[in-house]
C-alpha cells in the first residue's frame, strides 16, 4: 500500500487528510497525474514529498508499496 497525505488546501480539496492505494510499478509522475484526474486541484500550488523527502513533480520516480506520499502547501519563511 502506498499512503498519501494531503496537508493545507489539497486536504480541503480532496476533502481527506489521507488515502491509501495498492498500487505496484506505479511511478510519481503516474500519480500525480491520477489524482490530478480525480481531484482536479486546478491552480492549487503544492509540493510533494515521498518519504519526508522534497521531490520535483517531474521526478523520474519508482513508488515502492511501503512509500509514503505527501502533498505539502506553500512554505512561508518567518
Amino acid at each position: 500500500m502506498i499512503e498519501i497525505k494531503y496537508f493545507g488546501a489539497v486536504a480541503e480539496k480532496t476533502k481527506c487528510s489521507f488515502e491509501k492505494i495498492a498500487s505496484c510499478e506505479l511511478s510519481l509522475q503516474d500519480l500525480l497525474q491520477d489524482l490530478e484526474e480525480k481531484y482536479r486541484f486546478e491552480s492549487i500550488s503544492f509540493s510533494v514529498a515521498v518519504n519526508q523527502k522534497i521531490l520535483p513533480k517531474e521526478a523520474d520516480y519508482k513508488l515502492q508499496t511501503s512509500d509514503i506520499v505527501a502533498l505539502l502547501p506553500p512554505f512561508a519563511g518567518g
